[in-house]
């Protein structure tokens, strides 16, 4: 006679800033033994059955010698990562009658990776799944190093484990309890630079606080040394805190990336320098295959891109930007999906008026360069993506009187200078 066992439970994919739900389904019967995956998964999500097999020896359970067939839907969603292997070992252990159940699974939603030894470990876009997860009436249960990154979501309803028996021991007993992410209050702004920095550049100081006011986006043209970078590593000093909401989005497209975001630095906006080497993908987003990553332009979201030394950037790199910055996202389009990352950053542009990096109308005649080397130069960037650019600047070198003069203890501040321009944004309104 034929046994059948079958169990399903639920789980959370990735589709750019995406977080759609998937049901883990495990049918176990008689037959010549196997552990087949299957409903599009990559790579890294069949090599999940050599992981869960190991994790399910070392935790004490057993795989019996049966016909296992592991099915995640819907089968049209491409599944990638390791955030299964969690909901699969669970699956296995309810349909092989391992796990007797004192809670409904259909309560829950489970992400992690699974070390050899049973260990859980942490995942990429948890807070992507706890975004979703607030809108749902089931609980996220999510690795422990994942908590609180989940507890940036106001409201998610997240759990951590550390070890797959933790989690069994959870399901199995109405008593025991899982740590759960706690939602944190704002810290303070904090930045190690100020404008009162600069010395000189008066011009420049002002048009910045006006970018900063109304996040227009700048150009600055100038000699080596004129602090076109020192301006710009000081415009985010200008601008106020992230919203909540805005915060999220932020932390979402980091969680994406893999990089891990803290509760110190979530309602912070930082600039993000590229070097001019840098592709196409990297800047604007992209992967191989069905693991599609936000670029730098999606990371810096509602904080400040600076791209300096401009003309030394491809010319295909620059040209890419010209969608996002006017659509404020990036669409990436593969054979299988199709993703979509928010890009609305501040662009701050720095370069020299020429080859040599002087002006050509230089008094010291340190401009060596023709007129059709300069002009050369100069066409590396397009019209439609200056056009795209707000405020153009000259920035002229800084007297030595300026630089030899030691810091004026009435010089604007940073903090002054936000509450100024907060002020003057709030009559006009």
């Amino acid at each position: 006679m034929t046994i059948t066992r079958y169990a399903a439970l639920y789980s959370r994919a990735l589709s750019g800033m995406d977080s759609p739900e998937i049901q883990v389904e495990v049918h176990a019967s008689n037959g010549l033994p196997s552990l087949a995956i299957v409903g599009l998964p990559e790579a890294s999500v069949k090599e999940s059955k050599d992981r869960v097999r190991s994790a399910l020896l070392s935790a004490g359970f057993q795989l019996p010698p049966k016909r296992i067939t592991v099915n995640l839907a819907p089968a049209d969603v491409p599944k990638t990562g390791s955030r299964y292997d969690l909901p699969i070992a669970l699956a296995i252990l309810v349909a092989t009658d391992q796990l007797v159940l004192q809670r409904k699974l259909e309560d829950f939603e489970f992400v992690g990776e699974l070390g050899l030894n049973g260990e859980i470990r942490s995942v990429q876009g948890v807070v992507a799944s706890a975004l979703k997860i607030r809108e749902s009436s089931r609980e996220l249960v999510c690795p422990l190093d994942n908590l609180s990154e989940a507890g940036l979501v106001k409201n998610a309803k997240v759990l951590g484990v550390r070890h797959l028996l933790e989690v069994c021991h959870f399901l199995s007993d109405l008593k025991l309890h899982l740590p759960k992410a706690i939602f944190n209050t704002k810290p303070p702004l904090s930045y190690e630079e100020d404008i009162s920095d600069i010395r000189g550049q008066l011009q420049a100081k002002r048009l910045l606080e006006v970018c900063a006011s109304g996040r227009h986006s700048l150009l600055m043209v100038g000699s080596p040394g004129s602090g076109k970078s020192m301006l710009a590593n000081r415009l985010v000093t200008l601008l106020p805190r992230l919203t909540d909401d805005e915060a999220i989005e932020v932390a979402a497209l980091h969680s994406l990336a893999g990089s891990s975001v803290s509760l110190q630095s979530l309602h912070h906006r930082k600039t993000y320098t590229p070097h001019h080497t840098s592709t196409t993908a990297a800047i604007v987003g992209g992967g191989s295959g069905n693991q599609v990553k936000p670029g730098i332009i999606s990371l810096a979201h509602k904080s400040v891109l600076f791209l300096d030394e401009l003309p030394e950037f491809s010319r295909q790199v620059l040209e890419s930007l010209r969608e996002p910055l006017e659509a404020k996202k990036v669409e990436i389009v593969r054979v299988n999906q199709k993703v979509s990352f928010l890009a609305d950053p501040q662009l701050i542009c720095a370069m020299n008026p020429t080859p040599s990096g002087f002006f050509a109308d230089d008094v010291k005649d340190r401009c060596k360069d023709t007129p059709e080397q300069i002009a050369r130069y100069l066409n590396k960037i397009s019209g439609p993506l200056l056009d795209r650019i707000d405020c153009h600047l000259e920035v002229p070198p800084v007297k030595f009187e300026d630089l030899r003069r030691g810091g004026d203890p009435l010089a604007e501040t940073s903090e002054t200078s936000e509450t100024s321009e907060t002020s003057e944004t709030s009559e006009t309104s």
